[in-house]
């Protein structure tokens, strides 16, 4: 059994899905590890992980706007306001969503579905550059 570990930059542009599928596709295959499981972990409070469809962009544009109606910034709705008020609402939506997500490498491989894609959400309305840790165990 081997593990590996990386840790992906990812920048964003405020509020929104940044697709990361590509930049852990390739690190994955790069390892060398043909069975395993991967873990990847985002390193935030304020975004999240989702796998998610990305053929239909209107996905993402639903996504968006139904997580702006749960968790809308308010600045009279929370008591928490001390880094801005987009601030609470986007530890809601990361609370509502996920910081960490397990997918199945096999022959050396993510074994998604045909339509998906991983994505970090980004919950603040200022651009970020967030950090996603990688786990690969396998062999």
């Amino acid at each position: 059994m081997r593990q590996a570990v990386h840790s992906l930059s990812v920048p964003t542009h405020g509020k929104g899905l940044a697709e990361i599928t590509a930049q852990v596709s390739s690190w994955v295959t790069g390892q060398n590890i043909a069975t395993g499981l991967l873990t990847i972990f985002c390193r935030h409070t304020s975004a999240s992980l989702l796998i998610q469809e990305n053929a239909d962009p209107d996905v993402r544009t639903d996504l968006e706007t139904f997580f702006e109606e749960i968790a809308p910034e308010d600045g009279t709705r929370y008591i928490h306001r001390s880094e801005g008020p987009d601030d609470m609402p986007a530890h809601i939506r990361a609370a509502l969503s996920q910081t960490q997500l397990a997918i199945p490498i096999v022959a050396g491989r993510l074994v998604l579905g045909t339509w998906q894609g991983i994505y970090l959400f980004e919950h603040r309305s200022a651009a970020h550059r967030r950090e996603v840790v990688l786990h690969l165990l396998g062999e």
